[in-house]
């Protein structure tokens, strides 16, 4: 399973603005858990960063450790997503995986990222 304490992140040079950060990773792979084949895809991480913003080389290293884990490509996605919003905390995360034709299908799957909703019991314990 692809470790979230790989992704490393830096301060944002920018936080009183709001701009869009896209990353595409054009050689992601995953194996089928039906059938242990290869898959291919590109991800796409589309944020706007809060205080943090992810290193492009721990992230890479990240992809690259699903490459022996078998997973459909619905939880990869929403792994991923699920991983960066932790990691990073953005004001909005989306995570869109284009995967390649097999069989005359090609998948595109989206995901976007909102943090947790605070429960009332939390915010009582903050006053």
């Amino acid at each position: 399973m692809a470790d979230p304490k790989l992704l490393e992140t830096f301060p944002n040079p920018a936080p009183e603005r709001d701009y869009v950060i896209e990353h595409t990773h054009h050689e992601f792979t995953s194996l089928c858990p039906m059938t242990g084949h290869p898959d291919f895809g590109d991800i796409v991480v589309r944020y706007v960063p809060d205080k943090t913003c992810v290193e492009l080389k721990s992230l890479k290293l990240y992809f690259h450790a699903y490459r022996n884990e078998g997973a459909f490509f619905e939880a990869v996605t929403n792994r991923i997503c699920d991983d960066l919003g932790r990691a990073l905390r953005p004001r909005s995360l989306a995570v869109i995986s284009q995967w390649k034709a097999r069989g005359g299908f090609s998948s595109i799957v989206t995901a976007e990222w909102k943090p947790p909703a605070k429960t009332a019991s939390r915010a009582k314990k903050k006053r």
